[in-house]
């Protein structure tokens, strides 16, 4: 799947999100031919008429005479109602085809891809992404990727439209894997930076000068830069959903749950989580964490 600057990649991208429909939109610009579906197909519609690209009716339909087919939908139970059947996406991915979920899903989903993908004579990789819609909307995503080098090789430069990092971590799988990790981490990080914010609150301290000192030391974290002032002036009306927060730490635990791993705080903030979805805060940011020490 070499290419020139005189023959680019036909590509299709399944799942006209908040993160694929700028993620789509990138590729296009770059020069690529993309063809999107979406389950709405009013989105898919509209994406095209943005970007000038195409869209299909089904994914068999945007996979079909495709050099790589990207998704990027919401969980397992969505890859796969986009991947099986008389209508999906491996009823028509060609030969040598490369299959790429960005999906954030379980490591054993990836496995099972893998294998199905393997059959019809394709390739594939687990390569969900962290960055959230700003990232995906400015191009500057970290991708976590399961599979063979080889196979990144071939994708790599439609890769780099949408992101400032692309990693392999190992074998399909591994892409998921990382990303609990990135999750689990993400939650610890949260939290603390929560509950430091609320006890500032309570001592009287200035925010503005408090983050400016803090966030240069080794307190200081993505979080602390881009949330602590909405979060200080309880603004969560963006962002990463509270709802996809806990589907992502369900899966982490779950894999915890068979390796062995012992993960404590993060099936506690797993809680904590379920309180804010508990009190409406469903849609909120991650960020809403805060809320429940008010």
């Amino acid at each position: 799947m070499s290419q020139s600057p005189a023959k680019k990649l036909k590509v299709a991208f399944i799942g006209m999100g908040v993160m694929g429909y700028p993620m789509a939109g990138h590729l296009a610009q770059a020069g690529y031919e993309v063809t999107v579906y979406n389950r709405t197909q009013a989105k898919a519609e509209q994406w095209a008429d943005e970007f000038g690209g195409h869209f299909a009716t089904s994914p068999k339909a945007a996979a079909e005479h495709k050099d790589a087919v990207f998704v990027c939908v919401g969980n397992d139970d969505d890859v796969r109602s986009v991947a099986y059947g008389d209508a999906g996406i491996l009823a028509g991915l060609q030969q040598g085809a490369v299959l790429v979920d960005h999906t954030t899903a379980s490591a054993d989903l990836a496995r099972e891809l893998g294998n199905a993908v393997a059959e019809r004579g394709a390739a594939f990789l687990d390569a969900p992404v962290s960055g959230g819609q700003i990232g995906a909307e400015n191009g500057q995503l970290t991708v976590m990727v399961g599979g063979e080098a080889s196979v990144l090789n071939q994708v790599q430069p439609l890769l780099d439209t949408f992101s400032k990092f692309v990693g392999l971590q190992g074998p399909v799988g591994s892409g998921q894997l990382a990303k609990m990790v990135n999750q689990i981490c993400i939650a610890g990080v949260v939290q603390g930076l929560s509950e430091g914010l609320a006890f500032a609150k309570r001592a009287g301290l200035d925010p503005d000068k408090l983050v400016a000192a803090i966030s240069k030391g080794s307190a200081g974290s993505w979080q602390m830069e881009n949330r602590s002032q909405t979060m200080w002036n309880d603004e969560f009306e963006f962002g990463f959903a509270v709802d996809w927060m806990r589907k992502d730490l369900g899966i982490a635990l779950a894999e915890a749950n068979r390796n062995g791993a012992r993960l404590p705080v993060t099936a506690l903030i797993d809680q904590f989580y379920a309180d804010v979805q508990q009190s409406g805060g469903q849609r909120w940011d991650t960020s809403s964490l805060i809320t429940r020490l008010k």
